[in-house]
This record gives C-alpha cells, structure tokens and sequence, in this order.
C-alpha cells in the first residue's frame, strides 16, 4: 500500500498542507498524478457523477482537462476532525471556443490511515466571466506561494 503522508487524524496544520498538497497535483493535471493519492477502490461523486475506483478516476480527470482548458484552481480547508477534511474551491479554466468560466465548490474527504483518499464528494457551480474579470494568473502549474489563497481573492 502507497503511504501519503500527512497522515490522520488531521490538526489545522497537517490538514492544510493535505489541502495545499492537492491544489499543487490538480493544478498539474496530470491524471496520473492525480488518482495516485486515491485508494484503488476510492469513491467520488463529482457534482451529478458518481465514480468509483483509481482508474475510473484517471479517465474522469483526463475528460475533464480535455475539456477545462488552462485551468488553474486554489483550495482552502474549510474544517478538518479526525480522517476527514472539508475544503472550498474555486478554479478558472475556459472551453475550446475561448470562453471563460469560475467554478465554485465544496468537497468533503476522507481518508485511511496511510493517507490515501478513499472518498470524495464535490459539489460545484459554473459561472461565466469575462477573460478581463479572471483573478488566477499565474503560469501554469503550481500556485505561486506569494499568490493570495480564495479569501484573500475575496471569495
């Protein structure tokens, strides 16, 4: 079994740094990448889509960064106890015809004790925008460390 430190149960520190540490993988979107920090027979509903295992993971992931174009996403724990942590999102991405979009979310997760997320539940709202009213600049990848978190963009 992969261990994924840090481990539960979560403090507000190690639960931060779980959360900065899946803002910097999703922001790869590397789908490989990604569903290795999932349980093999990890369970996710994402927003009317429910998916079950790594694999099915993988091929959700590789849809959805063939679609949500030069994405780019911050996560922000709202509440931790024990194996479980509750975040709020939001990412900017746009679609093969230029259009501009801000997705808003929660997710609520849980994990084993080696770290490894074995459920995910994310519900997420679309909002269009203009390109000149996005707030996520930076280049793509990693968030850069001096780059406000979601409240200090003001949401």
């Amino acid at each position: 079994m992969d261990n994924r430190p840090p481990f539960p149960p979560f403090d507000s520190e190690t639960a931060a740094q779980k959360a900065r540490m899946a803002e910097d993988a999703w922001n790869t979107r590397d789908p490989e990448r990604v569903a290795a920090v999932y349980t093999e027979d990890t369970y996710w509903r994402n927003r009317s889509e429910f998916i079950e295992g790594r694999d099915a993971v993988r091929a959700f992931l590789t849809r959805k960064w063939n679609k949500e174009l030069d994405y780019r996403l911050i996560k922000e724990v709202w509440s931790f106890r024990e194996a479980r942590i509750a975040v709020r999102f939001a990412y900017e991405w746009h679609d093969d015809s230029g259009h501009w979009y801000r997705s808003y979310g929660n997710e609520n997760w849980q994990f084993n004790p080696a770290g490894l997320m074995t459920h995910r539940y994310a519900s997420i709202n679309d909002m269009p925008i203009r390109e000149s009213d996005r707030r996520f600049h930076w280049p793509l990848g990693r968030r850069p460390d001096d780059h406000p978190g979601l409240s200090g963009c003001g949401f």
